[in-house]
């Protein structure tokens, strides 16, 4: 007896990473990370098959993970490090002069301090 459950699809030998459970009453097919243990109403898939799960005319595809895997960076993300990146390039004196977050007097604004780089802003409740 193997360890290893195997993709629920005919003739494929690959190992499972999905689990695919049908709800007849909603017309939906769920498909999830590897459940637990096997039931027997429900459907091992391997990665090629997960992917490529097409359900029924009228029927609703529900996917959904683990979060387990990383999730792929957005363009806010990456913007955001780009920002943080040029900040940290720029000399003390460029930075006073951008006046980004800094109140009247070139000083930080309410409620923040600066440490290097990086800002530490205070929390409204305290």
């Amino acid at each position: 007896m193997s360890l290893v459950r195997r993709c629920s699809r005919t003739a494929c030998g690959r190992p499972a990473v999905a689990t695919l459970t049908y709800v007849y009453a909603d017309s939906t097919a769920v498909l999830g990370p590897l459940a637990t243990y096997a039931e027997p109403h429900c459907y091992d898939l391997c990665a090629e098959h997960s992917e490529r799960l097409t359900a029924p005319r009228g029927w609703e595809v529900v996917r959904l993970s683990d979060g387990s895997a990383p999730s792929r960076p957005s363009g806010d993300d990456l913007e955001a490090l780009a920002n943080a990146v040029r900040e940290a390039a720029r000399p003390p004196g460029r930075a006073a002069e951008a006046g980004s977050g800094h109140g009247q007097n070139g000083g930080p604004a309410t409620g923040e301090t600066r440490r290097g780089h990086l800002r530490v802003l205070r929390s409204p409740d305290s």
